[in-house]
């Protein structure tokens, strides 16, 4: 499995809004300068992470970025999952082998891998996270 970049930003812009919103919307612009990530391309992050419900925006002059929900309700899954879609394991190995049984039994692997791996994102709430 293959995190993005984009994923990788939006983690590290949905941590860093959750330390500061507190103090009022947090500027996509100050995000950026703080970790160097391109502007256009962390607000269009920034976006989808609205859409997903995991942010909220406010425009204007005392306009940012702030959490759409408590930090106990947002887990690194769901960050992930805006992004990137969900996560599935996409092989093909039954189709390719005419579903020889060693090609069905590893996309059951792989299967419960993407499973398990679900499972320890949607259990790491950014609460405990940002608590570390």
């Amino acid at each position: 499995m293959k995190i993005s970049r984009s994923t990788g930003y939006a983690l590290v812009a949905v941590g860093y809004i959750a330390q500061y919103y507190q103090d009022g919307a947090v500027l996509a612009a100050r995000v950026s300068k703080e970790y160097g990530i391109p502007l256009e391309y962390l607000l269009k992050i920034l976006q989808q992470l609205v859409r997903a419900n995991v942010l909220r925006s406010k425009r204007g002059p005392r306009g940012g970025f702030f959490l759409a929900r408590p930090a106990e309700e947002i887990t690194m899954l769901e960050i992930i999952e805006a992004v990137d879609g969900p996560l599935l394991s996409h092989l093909q190995l039954a189709e390719q082998t005419n579903s020889a049984s060693f090609s069905l039994k590893m996309e059951k692997v792989c299967r419960s891998a993407t499973e398990e791996v679900k499972v320890i994102y949607g259990r790491a709430k950014l609460s405990e996270i940002l608590a570390s």
